[in-house]
């Protein structure tokens, strides 16, 4: 599904000091699995991130998504892109705050308001809230609880791809395993990526990716994803 080659991202460019986020970087991903980027602080994980979902554009190299460049495309092209095949989870929930916990999911919904209501209510109930939370705002719920309901509106379009920059970061140890737990089952049949300095929330990932100073440092592939290739 994504192929990089050689894709650097180089800040102060007119400075006889550039900085580079990504320095030459080269990655493969399948079209399917629970990817895991791990990294210090400043090795490039979130640049990597956005660069692979558009939100930024690479000084150099090339990204390519299902046999299309991305770095090619236009900037209307990028954000059709992104509304329909990329959803997002960050490490704050980002949900707005005089919405319900229902309407924050479906706020960003393509599609019949009485359908995709349905469909928030089952993911909602999926994982782990009450009806009653339902129509709670941001500040009635739990930071756990809040961070779920980000997930269910990244997924609510039922998107090929979901890009989780520190979802766990803000969150207890418990919470953090049910966040990775329903990211895990989402990944069944399509493409999520994690990026976070935890390893310890990585335990189930499919493949590893561990970077270091913008690059590319090793690939840990699992039994698992090693299972479904065979």
């Amino acid at each position: 599904m994504f192929e990089l080659k050689n894709v650097s991202m180089i800040y102060d460019m007119n400075s006889d000091d550039k900085m580079y986020a990504l320095n030459g970087f080269n990655l493969t991903l399948p079209n399917s699995g629970l990817v895991g980027i791990v990294g210090p602080s400043g090795s490039g994980k979130s640049t990597l991130m956005y660069v692979m979902s558009t939100l930024k554009i690479p000084t150099e190299g090339s990204i390519v998504y299902n046999g299309k460049e991305l770095t090619k495309f236009s900037g209307k092209e990028r954000e059709l892109v992104r509304r329909n095949e990329f959803g997002f989870v960050f490490q704050k929930h980002y949900l707005v705050p005089y919405m319900t916990a229902k309407d924050n999911v479906i706020v960003a919904a393509a599609g019949d308001k009485r359908t995709m209501g349905a469909k928030a209510e089952e993911y909602l109930k999926e994982f782990g809230l009450a009806e009653r939370e339902f129509g709670k705002r941001p500040n009635k719920l739990s930071g756990g609880q809040c961070q779920r309901v980000a997930i269910a509106r990244a997924m609510i379009n039922n998107p090929k791809v979901i890009f989780a920059d520190e979802p766990t970061a803000s969150l207890d140890h418990e919470n953090a395993f049910n966040v990775m737990k329903i990211l895990k089952k989402y990944s069944e049949d399509k493409l999520v990526i994690v990026v976070t300095h935890d390893r310890s929330v990585l335990s189930d990932v499919d493949i590893l990716v561990e970077m270091w100073d913008g690059k590319l440092s090793n690939v840990v592939v699992t039994d698992t994803e090693r299972k479904q290739n065979e």
